[in-house]
């Protein structure tokens, strides 16, 4: 029974590959229908009716509101990286063991091929075991060969036999493994579509606000924008030990790539979910730019921040990654003098800012 849901499996498995090649953000958000369940929906935030912005507490609400959303799209941004890294990883499990089982089934095959010849040859032998051929035999010589040929035809029966057992069980293992990867696989498709509504819910919302505003209060709002950014990072500068953010330690050959990488990209536009060569998400841009520099690294800023050494940030130098907010959610590469380069939300491109223009949480340095 086990063996033939071994094959079933194999079977299923190897159909599935060709599921593997589909593009992941294709599969990643189904078109809703006109009744979404519960879990599935995601709604768009709502937009607070303001009216004509009139006066410049207006704008600057109409602002900070704008900010939050992006924050909270970026942040569902790293959801769905991390889900699509996940589904790749599975995807790729799923690729070996389907592969491992196919093997295995010819490999019993097989096996069971030499068990049946060592069957028919012991029948062409009269029936009679090995061990009672030689008994009855009275030449003496004989009798020394036919304990030999004993001895070697039970070892290869052992041996057969015993490789037949361990490749049915390892294939055993290697279904429930296929089933268990399969299954997390399937896991982080629903993940990365819940993540892709609720980045285009946040967009959209933000959008939405922006198209409410005219001409010269949109140009307003860039500089309420600019304004913002300039005094996190004037308040940021006061708190330095040195006024020309000195760097303590000698920048390194690979963080001087890292930098070279990413700051040729400025001018490239926002695009979440990207990794280059035309645009980029803001992870994006600090881990394609440290694998061109030889170090790969992890592809959200949330795992960069959980796995890469983290530094003080009175030591960090060029090439150093900053995260900001309490979630992660961002991340620029510090490139000296107190700027990094990132590339900030959707409706903008690669750009140098102040490093400390938003809410640091800590540094890491992916080649410590």
């Amino acid at each position: 029974m086990n063996r033939r849901h071994c094959a079933a499996a194999a079977i299923t498995l190897v159909c599935a590959l060709s599921l593997l090649t589909v593009p992941v953000q294709a599969m990643a958000a189904p078109t809703p229908d006109s009744s979404p369940s519960p879990s599935a929906s995601v709604s768009a935030p709502a937009v607070p009716s303001l009216g004509a912005p009139s006066s410049e507490k207006d704008l600057e609400k109409i602002r900070e509101q704008i900010e939050t959303l992006y924050r909270q799209a970026g942040a569902a941004t790293d959801a769905y990286n991390l889900a699509e890294e996940q589904t790749k990883k599975q995807s790729g499990e799923i690729v070996k063991l389907a592969k491992a089982i196919v093997d295995g089934q010819a490999r019993i095959a097989e096996l069971k091929d030499r068990a049946g010849a060592q069957a028919r040859e012991q029948y062409r032998n009269g029936g009679l075991p090995p061990g009672a051929q030689l008994v009855l035999s009275d030449d003496p010589q004989l009798f020394l060969d036919g304990v030999n040929k004993v001895r070697t035809s039970q070892q290869a029966s052992k041996t057969v036999l015993a490789e037949l057992t361990r490749t049915q069980e390892d294939l055993e293992t290697y279904t429930q493994d296929a089933s268990s990867n399969w299954h997390k696989l399937e896991t982080n498709r629903v993940k990365q579509a819940e993540a892709k509504k609720r980045i285009n819910a946040q967009i959209a919302a933000a959008e939405k606000l922006e198209s409410r505003l005219e001409k010269k209060e949109l140009a307003r709002l860039r500089q309420l924008e600019q304004d913002a950014a300039n005094r996190a990072q004037s308040a940021w500068l006061a708190t330095r030990p040195t006024p020309n953010i000195a760097v303590s330690g000698a920048t390194t050959a690979a963080g001087k790539a890292a930098v070279a990488f990413a700051t040729a990209q400025i001018g490239k536009p926002y695009v979440w979910g990207a990794t280059g060569p035309g645009s980029y998400d803001c992870s994006g841009l600090t881990s394609q730019a440290w694998a061109a520099a030889g170090r790969p690294i992890p592809r959200t800023s949330q795992e960069q921040w959980r796995l890469l050494p983290r530094i003080d940030i009175q030591d960090m130098r060029p090439g150093d990654l900053i995260i900001y907010h309490a979630d992660a959610s961002h991340v620029g590469m510090y490139v000296g003098d107190g700027a990094i380069v990132h590339s900030p939300r959707p409706g903008r491109h690669v750009t140098l800012a102040g490093a400390g223009s938003m809410k640091i949480l800590g540094v890491v340095r992916p080649d410590r």
